[in-house]
């Protein structure tokens, strides 16, 4: 059997195991018990990842210190909105009128360069605010006043 053929087999075996037996294959590929919160489907997934790693070989070094730099990171959030340089920002606070420009390098407001929105924003009402949502960019914002 070639490599693929083994994964392939190695699947279709992990897919009629029921949960103790999966646990018991978690085992000794893992060389500790599954947390029992994990669910069956993600098991198989789990192991049969194991099974193509060594297979085929792993993740490259450059990948796991990838991984490991961003393993601080709880959440990953949507990239926000893009803006074209030369954007113009419009947003009345207080009774006063703020403009922003949109730069390639950041933003720019009263001649002042400011490298986020939230920046002239904390600038603005001397609170942190979100920046796109203060300035109305996105869903809900830029509503409080």
């Amino acid at each position: 059997m070639t490599g693929q053929e083994d994964i392939a087999a190695r699947w279709d075996e992990l897919g009629q195991m029921d949960r103790a037996a999966l646990r018991v294959a978690w085992a000794a590929a893992f060389g500790d018990a599954p947390p029992h919160f994990l669910s069956m489907n993600f098991m198989r997934k789990a192991l049969i990842w194991h099974a193509q790693c060594r297979a085929f070989g792993g993740l490259t070094t450059e990948v796991k210190r990838a991984l490991r730099s961003a393993g601080g990171c709880k959440q990953t959030r949507a990239p926000g909105p893009v803006m074209k340089p030369g954007t113009q920002l419009v947003r009345e606070w207080n009774g006063r009128r703020f403009q922003v420009e949109v730069r390639e390098d950041g933003f720019v407001m009263n001649g002042e360069r400011f490298r986020s929105l939230s920046a002239i924003a904390l600038r603005i009402t001397g609170t942190s605010w979100s920046g796109p949502r203060f300035f109305g960019i996105g869903s809900g914002a830029g509503t409080d006043a």
